[in-house]
């Protein structure tokens, strides 16, 4: 009993011991720290390093709302105070047992730079007067647009006698738009990838809402080699296809066609969801040039990506209405109906029957339920229901 109780005390003093040499390692310094931004005032949530080279020893601190930070049980010494997130680091000499007073303001900091280095100073000025003039077309050209969004708004309600003067003003809005995003493409920075990518995008639906497709073309593919992006493609593939369109050349026009489809493979490939916009679109574009032959295969692949968009089988059902052919046999027109057209409208009927959309479909697959029996072309005789 008695040897245990001894190696018990034993233990019990080599533990505070431990503790007793723990604690003279530390030091009796306090650091009191504050940091201001360029603008001089409090930088909050700032990340300081404080390390002692000679010791190895390190704190790392967080400035507060007020841009401040303390610091307890440093020892006296030189440490190296790092902002990590502003890629500055300075020395500072702490005392042990004394209150040390750190004050960083960054706006000093620049202004001392500009003092010794005029040059990189006025560069850096230009820059951000560059940048300034960059965003103020950018914000201009943002509110071109949305004035033309709620004219197009305003278009889909307006009366016939209305709708020249809010097309007028509504072109007039996506020029004025894309004006203002070519400008703002002149301040961007060589490197500010990004933003370069996002205003190419911004003047290529400015322009494509203001009719200029050849414009928009252009616009997509810069904006699309610069930064890879679904939408992008999409942007790039619908005007192509208005160009393809817009055209009497077949060679051209089918040509424009395979470009677009190709355009929304690669937006497929980065977001296989943006595969319906861009496939429905083509389809759209396509549909409203009367080419509905050629706007079966977009469609089918639309509706493939998106089988919930009661649109876009109501317009492939329309596409492949529209290629059936016709043939005389005897006192009947027999009616050669494509494959899946029947099934286009009954799944536009189950995504909403009551609506408008739903509506239509009905009629349309009643219509080609009738045409199944033929039609008699004998004088004086109707058609069997």
């Amino acid at each position: 009993m008695h040897m245990r109780k001894m190696i018990s005390v034993l233990g019990a003093w080599m533990l505070v011991a431990f503790f007793a040499t723990a604690a003279l390692a530390q030091g009796t310094g306090r650091l009191n720290g504050e940091i201001l931004d360029k603008d001089g005032k409090p930088m909050v949530g700032a990340t300081v390093t404080l390390t002692n080279p000679d010791t190895g020893q390190t704190f790392t601190e967080k400035t507060d709302k007020s841009g401040k930070f303390v610091q307890l049980g440093m020892k006296g010494g030189v440490y190296v105070v790092t902002l990590p997130d502003l890629k500055y680091s300075e020395k500072f000499q702490v005392q042990d047992g004394q209150e040390n007073n750190y004050k960083l303001n960054v706006k000093d900091l620049i202004a001392s730079g500009a003092a010794t280095n005029p040059d990189v100073a006025k560069k850096k000025e230009e820059e951000e007067n560059k940048f300034k003039a960059m965003k103020g077309h950018f914000d201009a050209g943002v509110a071109s647009m949305s004035s033309a969004d709620n004219l197009k708004t305003q278009l889909k309600a307006a009366p016939a006698d209305q709708k020249a003067s809010l097309q007028s003003q509504r072109t007039a809005a996506c020029q004025s738009a894309a004006g203002e995003f070519k400008q703002a493409e002149q301040g961007v920075g060589e490197k500010d990838v990004s933003n370069h990518a996002m205003i190419l995008g911004n003047l290529g639906a400015a322009s494509e809402c203001a009719g200029n497709y050849d414009d928009a073309v252009a616009a997509f593919q810069k904006a699309s080699d610069l930064k890879p992006n679904a939408n992008y493609y999409t942007g790039l593939a619908t005007n192509l296809a208005n160009v393809g369109a817009a055209t009497t050349d077949a060679t051209a026009a089918a040509a424009k066609f395979n470009d677009a489809s190709a355009a929304c493979d690669k937006g497929v490939a980065l977001d296989p969801a943006a595969g319906a916009t861009c496939w429905k679109n083509l389809g759209i574009v396509l549909s409203n040039k009367g080419r509905m032959k050629e706007a079966v295969t977009p469609l089918q692949k639309a509706s493939q990506a998106n089988p919930k968009d009661q649109l876009t089988w109501y317009m492939l059902g329309s596409a492949l209405t529209a290629t059936i052919e016709t043939k005389a046999e005897g006192d009947k027109m027999t009616y050669n109906i494509p494959p899946g057209t029947g099934d286009a409208y009954q799944k536009c009927i189950d995504l909403g029957a009551d609506n408008p959309v739903g509506k239509q479909c009905k009629e349309a697959l009643d219509g080609l339920t009738a045409m199944n029996g033929g039609q008699d072309l004998s004088v004086g005789k109707r058609k069997k229901k």
